[in-house]
């Protein structure tokens, strides 16, 4: 199985299934799939798009109730055959543009390539993008740059010089007495300087009555100058994931961030986790060039933002280095990630790269320097190795896990003596995607949860509100956002309760004989399904949904086994969890479920945006750039793609919390259910339908 299906597999809890409570529609009516939220249905021809997003609970803004008037409910077509939903989106599975469309004049004006979805109609299969400034409750960005002592250590360096005037005595140009200044009072000798400098130079030298700063990259090339004194130069650090991308301003003279701005990563509508992006480029003419247009266009609305905050333009950023996994990271260079679609996952580049923003075509300063930190493999990326310069495990004795968990968990594990790494297929499900109940982090999303042992009620928090669901403030607190699904903390959260309480059993099946003692267990099919919360929208936590978070947690496991294998240990001293999901899950309860492995709960913590802040590193440090480009070629790349005991550890990980390992340092901190005797038959059954669910390791 290659690792598009393998990825398919490891996603198989989000299969379409009907929504509690909708009726069962015929399959010759069109399938409408809407993006991020990965919510879809079957609606008659003829159904508005806003009327098939309410039914969904997808969240569209509009304020006049349909009557194309507002202008705030616009969508995007997403064109092309998408693999994963099953469906081929174009122009002819909606209605032409309505005579309103055309003369729509409201505000906001409507944006060419969007439509109105309460005048768009359902036609064919569909796929529909809703973009953030169409949502009500917009996901959280959880992206923050974190506080880190930080050598500063520059390549863009600014440098104020007094350039001796024109003199009919002495021929020479311009730039030759700018250099020559240089060289006199700051030691920068054969000094070059970009064409688009030079035009400017001229006027610039007499603006400033021939007193300039000059802007020099790495000691050797003059990338900026202003007349008279000009105080600061600014950088800007990206991380770029599959599902949001960061960025963090900083002032190059002083180490600062001064702004900060993230945003959903637009190429969702192409495919929601990594391998659907590469399948739509393989599957698409021209796929690939269309995902990296989105992703540059979101670089300069982001540099357009954070240069906003900090009152800059963002021709003031003249250096900027970029993390990204190995398809984001080659999407952005304009690569084709095709090959990194199936075995042996071919790199186009493995080293560290460094363009300008001209040749990137990203709205910064045109002379800016990009820097790009090596990947590491196939699937082991950029942003791992961001995540290894926050780190530095090679710089410790004791043996450290680093996860960074996304639709694809990247996964470091060694000392000083030895780093191997390795990537698992864990899909969107850790995002709330493809749960039923699931959403992204967005305001009204639950992210914690609390479930009583003996009644089987559960208390909750939502996003937006630090109030328990059991205080007497919270209805009135959340009435503007209410309560909308569970993101991926949540998810985590609840399930893991679940079990404590023992309405989930070790193998993951929701008791149903427990509905005797609590009406929060209810009849769903042939399984059951506990009920979260009742409300205008009924959040119920289904039987696919447990086996959406099992597939996905045991793939990671696995791949963390394997690497413990090939290391030689049986433990690990210290465990950080990386990216915007790591960063907000509670560890105790991602141990519960058998995420990890059993480690002092004290020494296993968040390492917040790691990647975002080795990019951070690299931009404001820049010796830094070698030290890692070292430390990436001796990491030992494991292919769990062709590693036979990769199946045999994700069926032992599929249990809760696992099958045989022990967790002596987790059963400090909670009381865990009995492990159940084993039954020769029963697990024998359990294995079997284990394997058949177990994703080819990647």
């Amino acid at each position: 199985m290659n690792r598009a299906a393998a990825a398919r597999v490891a996603t198989a809890g989000g299969r379409r299934r009907r929504p509690e409570g909708r009726p069962i529609v015929s399959e010759q009516q069109p399938l409408v799939v809407f993006t991020p939220s990965g919510k879809r249905g079957r609606f008659a021809v003829g159904t508005p798009l806003l009327t098939a997003a309410r039914t969904l609970g997808v969240d569209i803004d509009s304020v006049c109730g349909g009557r194309a008037i507002c202008g705030r409910c616009q969508v995007v077509l997403s064109e092309g055959e998408f693999a994963k939903h099953g469906v081929t989106s174009s122009a002819a599975s909606l209605s032409p543009f309505s005579e309103t469309e055309q003369k729509f004049t409201g505000q906001p004006a409507l944006v060419a390539g969007r439509r109105l979805s309460c005048q768009a109609k359902v036609l064919g299969d569909v796929v529909i993008d809703v973009p953030p400034s169409s949502q009500v409750h917009r996901q959280v960005v959880r992206k923050a740059a974190e506080v880190r002592d930080i050598e500063l250590y520059p390549l863009v360096t600014l440098h104020y010089v007094e350039v001796a005037e024109p003199d009919m005595h002495d021929p020479s140009g311009d730039l030759k007495r700018l250099q020559d200044a240089l060289a006199r009072e700051w030691q920068l000798e054969a000094v070059d300087c970009d064409l688009s400098v030079l035009r400017k130079l001229q006027p610039l030298l007499r603006q400033g009555a021939w007193k300039v700063t000059v802007a020099v990259h790495g000691r050797k090339r003059i990338v900026a100058v202003w007349p008279g004194y000009h105080e600061a130069v600014y950088g800007l650090a990206i991380d770029v994931g599959s599902t949001t991308i960061a960025a963090h301003l900083c002032n190059l003279t002083n180490g600062e961030v001064v702004a900060s701005a993230g945003l959903m990563n637009p190429q969702i509508r192409f495919g929601e986790d990594l391998m659907s992006r590469v399948s739509y480029s393989m599957m698409n003419p021209g796929g690939a060039a269309k995902m990296t247009a989105a992703v540059r266009l979101a670089l300069g609305e982001l540099a357009l933002e954070v240069t906003r905050q900090a009152g800059l333009e963002r021709d003031d950023i003249l250096e900027a280095t970029l993390v990204g996994n190995p398809i984001m990271h080659h999407l952005v260079f304009g690569i084709d990630p095709v090959e990194l679609g199936g075995a042996p996952f071919a790199l186009a580049v493995d080293s560290s790269l460094t363009v300008t923003a001209t040749e990137l075509g990203v709205a910064f300063n045109p002379n800016a320097r990009i820097y790009a930190l090596p990947c590491i493999a196939g699937h082991v990326g950029a942003d791992c190795a961001g995540v290894i310069l926050a780190e530095r495990p090679d710089l410790a004795d004791e043996i450290t896990l680093l996860v960074d968990v996304g639709t694809n968990a990247e996964i470091v594990l060694g000392s000083r003596a030895r780093l191997v790494a390795c990537s698992s297929p864990t899909g969107p499900a850790f995002e709330g995607a493809q749960i039923s109940c699931g959403q992204r982090a967005a305001p009204g999303a639950i992210e914690r949860v609390r479930i009583d042992r003996q009644t089987l009620e559960p208390r909750f928090r939502v996003i937006g509100s630090d109030l328990w669901s059991d205080d007497p403030g919270f209805a009135a607190a959340t009435a503007s956002i209410g309560v909308t699904g569970v993101c991926g903390s949540g998810i985590i959260e609840v399930l893991a309760e679940l079990y404590l309480a023992g309405v989930i059993t070790a193998d993951g099946v929701i008791d149903g004989a427990l509905a005797s003692r609590t009406a929060r267990i209810v009849p769903n099919g042939r399984t059951f399904a506990y009920v979260l919360h009742e409300g205008d929208q009924k959040l119920m936590i289904m039987q696919n949904d447990v086996r959406a978070i099992q597939l996905a947690k045991a793939a990671l496991y696995a791949g963390i086994r394997l690497l413990m294998e090939r290391l030689g240990v049986e433990k690990v001293d210290r465990i950080r969890l990386a990216g915007a999901f790591g960063s907000h899950i509670d560890v105790m309860y991602a141990t519960v479920l058998g995420m990890i492995p059993d480690c002092d709960l004290a020494k296993v913590s968040s390492a917040g945006n790691a990647a975002g802040t080795g990019a951070r590193i690299a931009l404001l440090d820049s010796r830094s750039r070698g030290t890692i480009e070292e430390i990436v070629r001796r990491v030992e790349k494991i292919e769990t793609a062709i590693e036979p005991r990769f199946q045999e550890f994700f069926v032992e990980a599929m249990a809760i919390p696992h099958k045989t390992a022990e967790y002596p340092n987790l059963s400090k901190a909670v009381t865990l259910p009995p492990r159940p005797e084993p039954a020769a038959a029963g697990e024998a059954r359990a294995e079997r339908r284990g394997r058949r669910s177990a994703p080819r390791a990647t």
